[in-house]
């Protein structure tokens, strides 16, 4: 075979190749144009494992439902919880079908659970009643405040996420319930009304700790200034003193001779004082324990230097306190 008969098949068969080529997309673009003009492209909606209908924008459903779980609808809804989303595959399907956005979105939404936001007012972090906004539950406490309730120092606000809503109270009704009337401390006589210099010890009827270490630098009965009504116990300022037992404070004062003073009632007439104090760090009407840091050591008042000046009184009348301590 002649080189030019070889180049004359190879140049028939190209040009054979290339009009099938051009038939088969020429082909092509004919049924697409077909299939275009019939079927269009859209988006088929299974949820929970069920065919729910068909969109054509599967975006704008899906920003729908997560605009939903975000805000919820309703004012004290905080949000929505759904527990499965729906999937989307694509189609083709013939332009007259249907679609149903709204009826596929109704759906989804049935099935989610609305979370309410609302305030619990608290005492002692205990739930006691429930409004709708914080700022309602603000100004039920500003006016026990204002009041100046004993137990405005536990009150709280906590805010509640919940499927079911609480009943709310009015403002008026929270504070009529929850107000305590202040207690007034009868005060307990700075000085005492005598003094037993018998040398008796007399049963106190309760147990006392030590209320700080030191060395005693002034004993209780005459000495050369006068009668000493307590017991001075030497020590640096700012050391601690705690209460020798549990009892309520009854007074905190400063006077030109025992400076700062706490005093603290253990029932049955029995109180303790704590004089020439640097500083005070309980109030009156506090509850005390034994052993609690009430003051530090001092020497404010009529004091040659820091120490605890103390004192043991039975109704009124100065006990010796190295009857019972040190």
């Amino acid at each position: 075979m002649s080189k030019i008969s070889i180049i004359k098949r190879v140049c028939i068969h190209i040009r054979t190749s290339v009009k099938f080529l051009l038939l088969l997309i020429i082909g092509c673009i004919f049924i697409s144009g077909i299939v275009g003009f019939v079927y269009k492209p859209i988006y088929s909606v299974t949820f929970q494992g069920e065919h729910i209908g068909y969109i054509e924008d599967k975006s704008k459903l899906q920003k729908r439902i997560n605009d939903y779980m975000k805000n919820g609808e309703g004012d004290l809804v905080a949000f929505v919880d759904i527990e499965e989303l729906p999937t989307y595959t694509m189609c083709m399907l013939k332009k007259g079908i249907v679609t149903s956005d709204e009826e596929i979105f109704n759906k989804i939404k049935e099935t989610g659970v609305p979370y309410y936001r609302y305030y619990a007012i608290t005492e002692s972090n205990e739930e006691k009643f429930y409004v709708a906004t914080q700022e309602e539950a603000q100004k039920a406490i500003d006016q026990l405040k204002e009041k100046n309730s004993t137990n405005k120092d536990k009150l709280g606000i906590i805010e509640k996420y919940e499927t079911e809503l609480k009943e709310f109270a009015t403002a008026d009704t929270i504070v009529s319930e929850l107000y305590e009337k202040p207690v007034v401390v009868a005060r307990t006589p700075i000085y005492a009304s005598s003094t037993n210099l018998s040398g008796r010890r007399i049963d106190l009827g309760i147990s006392l700790t030590t209320p700080v270490k030191g060395v005693i630098t002034s004993r209780f009965g005459y000495r050369g200034s006068g009668l000493h009504t307590g017991l001075d116990i030497g020590g640096k300022t700012g050391t601690t003193i705690v209460a020798a037992a549990a009892g309520t404070v009854t007074n905190t004062s400063y006077t030109s001779g025992y400076g700062n003073m706490v005093t603290i009632s253990h029932g049955r007439g029995i109180v303790t004082c704590y004089a020439h104090c640097n500083s005070i760090l309980v109030s009156v009407g506090d509850t005390v324990y034994q052993g609690q840091p009430i003051a530090t050591v001092g020497s404010t008042g009529n004091s040659s230097g820091p120490h605890l000046h103390l004192e043991i009184r039975a109704n009124g009348i100065a006990q010796n306190p190295q009857n019972y301590l040190y």
